[in-house]
């Protein structure tokens, strides 16, 4: 498995407020959807429960400490039991929130996909770990500006030089 988090922040790693996006942008959804379909994706409960609706073309994995039973996604209840099931599978597995499964899953990650926004929040209550810059090579894929707010943000690539725990 190669395990990549995807996620959008602002200049202090600001992710969201009261289990919300702090901004969306139409550019940074579709950079989402493009990265991430036809792929698993992982996600704690809050940020499932936050979702309008399953993302389609994608294998939806939720790990959660609760008893839950939703059709169609896979429930996992501590990330050993995740890591035991995906570590032997020839594939992408995104990793989209919050905050606290970013917090488990980086030491993991080969891959980080940012969306880094330039502005910030201070009323933010969920932040993305912060992470040494030094042991990723890190490619910016593209520069927006938001037409609706004219708030600059770039999505960036970081590859781990060495990877994190097998």
């Amino acid at each position: 498995m190669k395990l990549s988090l995807v996620a959008a922040i602002g200049r202090n790693n600001e992710l969201g407020k009261n289990n919300e996006l702090i901004w969306r942008f139409k550019e940074d959804m579709k950079f989402f959807k493009e990265t991430t379909i036809n792929h698993d994706i992982i996600m704690g409960r809050k940020t499932f429960e936050s979702l309008p609706e399953l993302l389609k073309e994608r294998k939806h994995l939720v790990l959660s400490r609760s008893s839950l039973i939703i059709p169609e996604v896979i429930i996992y209840n501590d990330l050993k039991q995740f890591l035991e099931e995906y570590k032997n599978i020839d594939k992408e597995v995104f990793c989209i929130g919050g905050a606290n499964l970013y917090s488990q899953m980086i030491e993991y990650a080969s891959d980080l996909y940012l969306t880094e926004i330039d502005e910030e929040d201070n009323a933010a209550d969920a932040y993305f770990p912060k992470f040494d810059k030094e042991n990723y090579d890190s490619n910016i894929l593209c520069n927006h500006i938001d037409e609706k707010t004219g708030i600059s943000f770039k999505h960036v690539l970081y590859k781990r030089r060495t990877y994190g725990k097998r």
